[in-house]
């Protein structure tokens, strides 16, 4: 057992009426409704595997059009976890969820009942936090350093007044369409060390912050503070350090042009494997620059963090190229693929993450010949596998080891399919973007049914 799951879990008096023990095996007898939320779909029980087999019986036992259809897995239960960790590891420093990442409403929803914030990029963001209900906007960080005037202009009648900046162009933006925002300058750092670097787009490096201050002062803008991104997926939690050096030189470049900054934003990049290291380097370089943090709010931008792990995606299998008998096949030593497997989610849906976040995805068989074991010496041969449209661009996996057997119908899972997937999923060729199923996991699901009730209810009777 890690030490993780033997933190102490929230206090749920506030919650729900007192429930059973709570704990990773819990409450598999308790009777929660299906529906937290009347406008979404149900919230079912139990591990997540269970559902993705359960998905695969029903499309197996479907005769209707697109019953095999690709189809996610949410498992609440895992964001949730992931929000205990955070505490654990950075207790002093506010999450504002990148809804970015993945928007998706329950997502959302347990989040602002957790009491995060949220990282909005558009008025569309925005607007979808909002019309949750319950959700302050002093909760919501516009972190866009380069926004259109009309959303601008919309985020001032929204009363969202945090807002990014690098350029003085924005400055002026701000002070003709809301001039009354809490403004944050954002500073370049070092991101080579990530999937998506952002220093190429956003980020005023460290000589042009005076001059963006003074501006900011002529425009008489109220700046309060700075941010930074270390880059999305950063691998190495080293760059921490030098980044919060950084702010801490944009902090006394406040103080020079009569600012008082009271905001420390250290942005995203979070990666799973990695998170304790990096929140060991962050909280080390805090302390080491900014040891007095009277009156000093700090927060952060994760996104993939919180949703990473929660989502796993099953495909069928729809068609398959393979060598006849008579054909010419690369040989058996050859690294080259024998066979090539066509499933019904690609590059134009939930696989974008392997274009637009560089992301290298693994397969594994999930039901063969309608069983879901798939034996240890089952022989396997070197694969590709192909999305649905017509595009040649459409690969999901170029080389990969599967196994012999595998025939059209049969299904191949994907776990770790919650950042950037199914948020930038298109339509193209007519395909439509894969549904999710809901389950409250085994991780406490008690509590993850508990917060989402209460929020729920609380949102009804208007008292958030």
């Amino acid at each position: 057992m890690s030490k993780l799951d033997v933190l102490a879990p929230l206090d749920l008096k506030h919650f729900a009426p007192p429930r059973p023990t709570l704990d990773d095996s819990a409450s598999p007898d308790i009777l929660w409704p299906d529906h937290v939320f009347p406008d979404l779909p149900p919230l079912l029980q139990g591990h997540p595997d269970i559902h993705l087999r359960n998905g695969v019986i029903d499309a197996d036992n479907n005769a209707q059009p697109d019953a095999e259809r690709a189809f996610f897995v949410a498992d609440l239960s895992q964001v949730y976890k992931q929000h205990l960790r955070w505490r654990k590891c950075l207790p002093n420093i506010k999450p504002f969820y990148a809804v970015k990442c993945n928007p998706d409403p329950y997502v959302l929803r347990l989040l602002a009942a957790l009491g995060t914030g949220f990282d909005c990029a558009s008025n569309g963001e925005i607007s979808q936090v909002l019309a949750i209900g319950g959700i302050d906007p002093t909760r919501i960080i516009f972190a866009n350093p380069c926004k259109a005037v009309s959303f601008i202009r919309n985020a001032a009648k929204m009363h969202v007044d945090m807002m990014t900046f690098d350029n003085a162009d924005e400055l002026y933006k701000i002070a003709r369409a809301h001039p009354g925002a809490k403004l944050v300058v954002r500073i370049l750092t070092d991101d080579s060390k990530a999937l998506c670097q952002l220093g190429i787009k956003f980020g005023a490096p460290l000589s042009a912050v005076p001059a963006l201050l003074a501006k900011a002062k002529e425009l008489d803008l109220d700046v309060v503070g700075v941010s930074f991104h270390v880059g999305s997926g950063n691998y190495d939690p080293t760059v921490y350090t030098d980044a919060i050096r950084r702010a801490h030189t944009a902090f006394d470049m406040g103080t020079e042009a009569g600012y008082h900054f009271s905001l420390l934003d250290v942005g995203g990049g979070f990666e799973d494997a990695l998170f304790e290291q990096a929140a060991s380097y962050l909280t080390d370089a805090i302390e080491t620059y900014f040891p007095d943090r009277a009156g000093l709010q700090i927060i952060a931008e994760p996104g993939r963090f919180y949703v990473s792990k929660a989502f796993s995606i099953a495909t069928n299998i729809i068609a398959r190229r393979a060598p006849l008998g008579n054909e010419v096949a690369p040989s058996a030593a050859s690294d080259q693929p024998r066979v090539m497997y066509y499933i019904n989610d690609g590059v134009y849906g939930a696989f974008n993450c392997i274009l637009f976040d560089h992301q290298v995805v693994h397969p594994y068989v999930l039901s063969m010949d309608g069983s879901f074991h798939v034996a240890a010496s089952e022989p396997i041969e070197s694969s590709s596998v192909w999305g649905p449209t017509c595009d040649s661009i459409d690969c999901v996996c170029p080389n990969v080891q599967l196994p012999v057997s595998l025939r059209v119908g049969d299904w191949l899972g994907f776990a770790n399919m919650g950042a950037y997937t199914v948020c930038a999923a298109s339509q193209f060729n007519g395909f439509q973007v894969s549904k999710v199923v809901y389950t409250a996991g085994i991780f406490r699901p008690a509590e993850v049914r508990a917060v989402l009730a209460r929020f729920a209810s609380e949102i009804d009777k208007g008292n958030v």
